[in-house]
């Protein structure tokens, strides 16, 4: 069948059984994928990456080096970015942190400064926390950018060895200390000389990342960035 007459198909068929925006709802067209154009369109870009000043940036100076630190997005109470990261971390909908991993890849990809990232990582959940939701989101991200920018993904390169509670209602001082020391390096060999790039959801305090950060630090040749999908 060609093209044409699949993306004919398929949009025939929608009438039907209509895939959905997971931003607004409305049904897909055969040609989207997860997100309307409309709400990819509206999505709050930062387009922060080139700047060394960033606000991200700013959150780690003084604390860690970096090599360079972005997000892709806003986060606001209530806004899109809020809806769509609920329904990856809350309601199992994989495919729209799929969605987000491809758009920060291809977004942070041409900048000069991750130009010579060489591996993905992840920021861990715990075991236990993971085997309750059944996927790490953080993970899931970096699966969807690993579509379009198809770096080596080290799913075990840090281990969270304390089972933390959760950082959404933590003031800033009671985050800090719910994540000090809670992160180790599984295999620190594999990412010596290494330039790695933290991936995490969202970045408030930056005191998971930084606590990531800080338990890789150490490992001979290896430079660090950090990309979030939002910042709060």
């Amino acid at each position: 069948m060609g093209l044409r007459k699949r993306s004919l198909s398929l949009d025939f068929a929608g009438l039907f059984l209509p895939r959905c925006c997971t931003g607004c709802d409305q049904a897909l067209m055969a040609h989207e994928q997860t997100l309307c154009g409309e709400c990819v369109e509206d999505l709050p870009r930062l387009r922060s990456q080139d700047d060394p000043g960033n606000k991200v940036e700013l959150v780690f100076r003084g604390r860690v080096r970096l090599q360079a630190a972005s997000a892709f997005l806003q986060f606001t109470k209530d806004g899109m970015v809020q809806h769509l990261l609920h329904r990856l971390k809350y309601k199992g909908e994989r495919d729209v942190g799929m969605e987000l991993g491809r758009r920060m890849a291809e977004e942070v990809m041409p900048s000069p400064r991750f130009a010579d990232v060489d591996v993905l990582v992840a920021v861990p959940l715990h075991r236990n926390k993971e085997k309750q939701r059944g996927y790490n989101q953080a993970q899931v991200l970096v699966d969807g950018m690993h579509e379009v920018w198809p770096l080596p993904r080290r799913e075990t390169g840090l281990l969270r060895m304390v089972h933390t509670s959760t950082q959404t209602r933590r003031g800033r001082l009671a985050r800090w200390g719910n994540v000090e020391s809670a992160f180790q390096p599984a295999d620190p060999e594999s990412l010596r000389n290494a330039h790695v790039l933290l991936v995490d959801d969202v970045v408030t305090t930056g005191a998971t990342l930084l606590s990531c950060a800080r338990a890789l630090e150490g490992i001979p040749g290896i430079r660090i960035s950090v990309l979030a999908c939002a910042c709060a």
